[in-house]
């Protein structure tokens, strides 16, 4: 950590002292960005990839929040915008002491009587953090573990699927989502679902082709979707 610390601030220095480049046409100056010279194109892309995929569960959140206001009103948040801060926060919270893959099993879960969207958002986000290497901001420095992000993916289509299949024993939804009214089917869902998959896809193909590495593929059908290990 000192080691990395030490470079950044050499390189800060080597920076500063030539981040003024003449303009050939009006003696005008232009600056280096720091950030865009200790980022690879990889760190960039990465970036990219992670922020889009927040961005897209940030707008998973406010639309559950939208269908179910119950369960942030179960707090007591004065708001529903107050509700989708408290999920993102750096580090996402706990749910219940419980993170990640736990944290999204609790939302259907019949003895839980908290913030249901609360914990299946959490979860999701934890998760994705922890296949990020609970960073969210890459450098040269920074690793990534291509089948962590692949097994992510696929944890995003088994909460996808426990969110439109999962009732208690009343036979009601934990959560409602996707809804049909007449001949109308709401896709948003489905819609933000496909894109943090695909991001999460792309990401891990990035990597592992950075790395060398080959990603184990999972094949899963509907009768037999688990989670995988991130």
């Amino acid at each position: 950590m000192q080691n990395r610390l030490f470079f950044y601030l050499l390189l800060a220095i080597t920076v500063t002292s030539c981040a003024q480049v003449p303009d050939k046409q009006g003696g005008h100056y232009e600056y280096f960005n720091f950030t865009s010279v200790v980022k690879t194109d990889i760190d960039m892309v990465a970036d990219t990839h992670v922020k889009q995929t927040l961005a897209q569960l940030k707008l998973l959140s406010l639309k559950l929040y939208k269908r179910n206001p119950r369960e942030w009103k179960k707090t007591k948040l004065s708001s529903r915008q107050a509700a989708i801060s408290r999920i993102f926060r750096t580090p996402v919270p706990s749910v219940a002491n419980k993170r990640s893959i736990d944290s999204i099993r609790l939302a259907f879960d019949e003895r839980y009587k908290g913030d249901r969207v609360f914990a299946y958002i959490a979860g999701l986000a934890s998760m994705l953090t922890t296949s990020y290497n609970d960073t969210n901001d890459f450098y040269i420095f920074d690793s990534l573990d291509s089948q962590k992000i692949y097994n992510a993916a696929r944890n995003i289509e088994v909460a996808s699927w426990l969110l439109r299949t999962k009732r208690n024993s009343r036979g009601q939804l934990f959560l409602l989502s996707s809804g049909t009214s007449h001949s109308i089917s709401n896709r948003s869902y489905e819609r933000i679902f496909g894109k943090m998959i695909g991001q999460q896809d792309t990401l891990a193909k990035i990597v592992a082709t950075k790395n060398h590495r080959a990603i184990k593929n999972v094949l899963q059908s509907a009768a037999q979707l688990v989670f995988l290990p991130v």
